[in-house]
């Protein structure tokens, strides 16, 4: 990539997220999805969830529904079931993604497994387009030892969820709808990272560990979201210390959004009919 002829992204509104609870009482942090932050076109929302209090998590969430996006959960620690009404059941373990595509409707489940030790992961929300959004559900599920693992030269790794990275590495999550990023980056002290981001493609950064750089005078610190504005790169570097960060784009939809709770749709009407659709058993 010529960075003499490209514009590298900047970081232009970062937020610590909104202590929040979901499904049974689990305690959760909304970084995107907020009164702050709000969506980040096709991106609706963004959980961080971890916690070593069982009560903070046990509950999990129980049967609830979707329609009109796709979920991704992704976990860093734990054992996470789902289960659904059309007989789809598994495990995500550490290290493991589901993307779901809820499409026309789907009632799922999603409990932890354990009772105590940690459980710590991502749940993210992609907005589907209109023409997409009474599709038929699917699934791409991939454990830990099926997601590759680039190794950087400056000291540091990309693990590859979706997208493909400037070297060519590429994830195994399939999706020619929105074309999404998702990538786990760690980084040595004094590394540096560059990244092909489509300039029609909304993103965010979420770092894990550490203080993440992107040059722009805007360093997001652990535990924060930084929304990336206009370019077609980020360049990101370590600084003093090692930093461990999510990198999440996918290209924007540029379409009317209604949201209302587990549905996302077009038009109001067409929540109302999600709602109807759901209380009659028509998913």
């Amino acid at each position: 990539m010529n960075n003499t002829s490209s514009t590298a992204r900047a970081i232009v509104k970062q937020s610590p997220g909104l202590e929040t609870s979901d499904g049974d009482g689990v305690s959760l942090r909304r970084m995107v999805g907020t009164p702050d932050v709000g969506m980040v076109d096709p991106l609706l929302l963004l959980d961080a969830f971890g916690s070593d209090e069982p009560t903070d998590y046990i509950g999990g969430f129980p049967d609830h529904p979707h329609r009109g996006f796709e979920t991704v959960t992704y976990m860093l620690a734990g054992r996470m079931r789902h289960k659904d009404n059309a007989g789809h059941e598994g495990v995500i373990e550490t290290g493991g993604v589901q993307w779901m595509t809820a499409g026309r409707g789907i009632v799922h489940s999603e409990m932890p497994e354990q009772e105590e030790g940690l459980l710590a992961g991502f749940q993210l929300w992609i907005n589907l387009p209109a023409d997409k959004k009474m599709s038929e559900p699917a699934y791409q599920e991939f454990a830990a030892s099926f997601i590759p693992i680039e190794t950087l030269d400056g000291g540091g790794t990309v693990k590859v969820i979706a997208g493909a990275t400037n070297h060519g590495t590429v994830g195994p999550v399939k999706n020619e709808t929105t074309y999404p990023i998702y990538m786990d980056i760690s980084l040595d002290a004094g590394a540096t990272f560059v990244q092909q981001v489509p300039a029609n493609h909304g993103g965010f950064i979420y770092v894990i560990d550490g203080q993440v750089d992107l040059g722009d005078g805007e360093a997001v610190p652990a535990g924060s979201v930084g929304v990336l504005g206009e370019g077609d790169h980020v360049n990101v570097n370590a600084g003093d210390a090692a930093v461990r960060f999510l990198l999440i784009s996918a290209q924007s939809i540029n379409e009317p959004v209604a949201w209302g709770g587990p549905f996302v749709m077009n038009t109001q009407d067409e929540i109302h009919q999600a709602f109807d659709d759901y209380r009659h058993g028509r998913f």
